[in-house]
Formats: structure tokens, sequence, C-alpha cells
């Protein structure tokens, strides 16, 4: 039998680091709350309650880092935040922009405590390639942060919604959803319910 074949991957490319600092940037020094918060009124946090990211306090501050990220990258300065606060990093194909938008998970969880993602993708075939990009990247990314990816993600299967439950919306570790847009704009997903408190994650 063949030896596994095994890629090296390099950790240090200049224009993958200046992408993920521009996202991690955006939200420096943006003032945060405990996502459970919402708890404190009525009761206190039980197993099976949705867990959410820690909640930035939006504002003039993350105009002002927006701002600074886009003249960073000699781009026109946007005088508001658009609504919604949807922001887009644009790369070239095989410029690694998976690896840029993994990485920057691992940095927005370490840096700010942010534990849920979800990557949305157009197509089956491109979710199956981030899959299988992310159990070649499980060990170069543990090698960085000590984080194992793939125990940490998971493909979303609408044949199994209690999966989606127990490991994004209940989770309180670092949780990495998959899923293709198919099968993320339908309306009876879990993740688009709303709960008790009238919110979705």
């Amino acid at each position: 039998m063949a030896d596994k074949i095994t890629f090296n991957f390099s950790d240090d490319l200049d224009y993958q680091l200046r992408a993920i600092s521009s996202t991690v940037n955006l939200f420096k020094g943006l003032p945060t709350t405990d996502a459970s918060s919402i708890y404190h009124y009525s009761r206190k946090r039980l197993e099976g309650d949705p867990v959410r990211n820690r909640n930035l306090v939006l504002g003039s501050k993350l105009l002002e880092n927006m701002r600074y990220v886009q003249l960073d990258n000699d781009l026109f300065a946007d005088e508001s935040v658009t609504d919604g606060n949807n922001f887009t990093i644009e790369m070239e194909t095989g410029t690694g922009k998976t690896y840029v938008y993994l990485r920057t998970i691992l940095e927005l969880y370490k840096q700010y405590d942010l534990k849920k993602f979800m990557i949305v993708v157009p197509t089956v075939a491109i979710r199956k390639g981030v899959e299988k990009s992310i159990e070649q990247l499980t060990e170069h990314f543990k090698a960085l942060y000590g984080v194992d990816l793939s125990k940490y993600s998971f493909i979303y299967n609408t044949n199994n919604p209690k999966e989606v439950s127990f490991k994004l919306v209940e989770s309180n570790d670092l949780s990495i959803c998959v899923m293709n847009i198919q099968a993320f704009n339908k309306s009876k997903n879990k993740i688009r319910q709303e709960d008790e408190y009238g919110q979705t994650i």
C-alpha cells in the first residue's frame, strides 16, 4: 500500500495574512457583552438552550475600523456601514481563500472568543472541497492554534436536525457548520427557527 500523501502549508504568505488581519481588525476594540445575558432577566441558561456568539457593541468604532481597513488595502473609504453589517473580503482564484477564511475563523475565536461560524457555499461540489480542505489542514492549524478543526466542524445534514442542535445551536464550544446555499435557504431549517425569545441563531 502506498504511503498517504501529505501537504505542507505555508503560514506566512503576506497576502493571506493581510486578508486575515483585515477581518480581525474590523472588530478591534469593539466592546462585547456576554451572549448569555438574554437569560438574566427571566432565568439562568439551561442545557439545551441556544448559545450565541458574544454580542459585539456596534457603533462609530466599527465604521472607524472599516475605514482603516479599507484605506490600509488601498480602497476607497465608505462614509457609513451598510445595513446588516455585511462585509466582503475578495480574493482571486488560486490565492487560498479556503485557507484564509478557516484561519480567520480561528483568529476570531482566539482574539474575540467568537465561537459560532457558518460556511455557506454555492454548490455541493464546493462543499465537499471545503470538507477535504478541513481534513488536509487539521494538523497544520493544530500546530498553529492548538485547535483540532475536524473536532469542531461538521457538514450540515438536513436529515439530522438533532446534530445541528447539539453541534451548533446549543454548543458552547467553537462550532463550524459547513453547508450549501440551497440547504441554508430552506425556511424549515432548525437554524432559521425562532426560539422562545423570538430570536434566531
